[in-house]
């Protein structure tokens, strides 16, 4: 099979498409054979050395996000030979997805939705996992609640947006003034164009911040927070000056590094089979072009998501 890898750390030239022998599924682990697979930011700060090295140093394979078709699996009874899954398997370990073939825990993967293409499918694990975590199972975000998302053009952000409006909150999401459009056109109530707009002085008494952003953005969402609200920031989730500051404001901070969960991925399989969630992919590229897609994920401000096809 044909795999993705990089000898040393660098830009995306380092990104090398080679041969490599197929991987053997442990017991209840699935081999996949990919069709698309997703592309995350991370990755591209892993590719160049400005994360800390969750998969070691290189040689390595980079991804997480696959979509694709069961071909074996061993000891396990979730899926047979033919079925189409979709997930994101074993993070922060290394997952080895930017390949053909990918050996996966099977409970790591759920059916691919009918109404979603192998592309599509590629594109939500990730960011689903994260808006789904950040919103339901640490923000518990319920009918009514306030819920600001920085970021609701970026890949988590778009996908947060639509969760939130799901559970029946009213949604208020930062963007730059060209994705004010793509992110109503997800159902958020109100847009803020940070470009133009500080968003501490357009919003009062949110219930739940989600942030994608970073930087000052986590701190200065505490001018915005109602009371005892809650921020859950996907970025900063590490610094303990910003905790001890929401504890002494008496507001709840948390942090999420998303992980593989069966249940949450069985719950965004549900909203997009209701019709209430779906995925946006700015571009895709085809395997031997993976250079390419890096290069676009190295310039950020992207709408939504970057795949590969397989």
């Amino acid at each position: 099979m044909r795999v993705i890898t990089q000898r040393t750390l660098g830009g995306p030239e380092v990104l090398t498409v080679v041969e490599a022998p197929e991987p053997q599924p442990l017991p209840t682990e699935v081999l996949v054979r990919v069709k698309a697979i997703g592309l995350n930011p991370l990755e591209a700060l892993l590719r160049a050395g400005e994360f800390p090295p969750l998969i070691g140093r290189p040689p390595f394979i980079l991804g997480w996000d696959i979509s694709g078709v069961v071909e074996e699996g061993s000891l396990t009874y979730r899926f047979r030979p033919g079925d189409e899954v979709f997930g994101m398997p074993l993070f922060p370990r290394a997952a080895g997805a930017y390949a053909e073939v990918v050996s996966a825990p099977a409970l790591h993967l759920a059916r691919k939705p009918a109404s979603l293409s192998h592309v599509e499918a590629s594109a939500l694990p990730v960011v689903g996992l994260t808006a789904w975590q950040g919103l339901v199972d640490l923000g518990g975000v319920t009918e009514g609640d306030r819920v600001l998302v920085h970021g609701g053009g970026g890949g988590v952000g778009h996908v947060a947006v639509q969760i939130a409006k799901a559970l029946g909150a009213y949604v208020i999401a930062t963007a730059g003034g060209s994705k004010r459009k793509f992110v109503e056109g997800f159902g958020a109530d109100e847009v803020i164009d940070y470009t133009a707009v500080d968003f501490t002085e357009a919003v009062r008494d949110v219930d739940v911040v989600l942030d994608t952003i970073g930087g000052d953005t986590a701190e200065r969402s505490l001018e915005v927070l109602r009371p005892g609200g809650h921020l859950v920031t996907a970025v900063a989730e590490e610094d303990s000056g910003l905790v001890a500051k929401y504890k002494a404001a008496g507001m709840r901070f948390s942090g999420i590094a998303v992980d593989p969960d069966p249940v949450a991925l069985r719950g965004l399989v549900e909203l997009v089979e209701q019709g209430r969630l779906r995925v946006h992919v700015q571009e895709t590229f085809p395997f031997e072009r993976v250079a390419d897609a890096h290069r676009l994920l190295d310039g950020g401000h992207l709408k939504g998501k970057l795949v590969l096809t397989v």
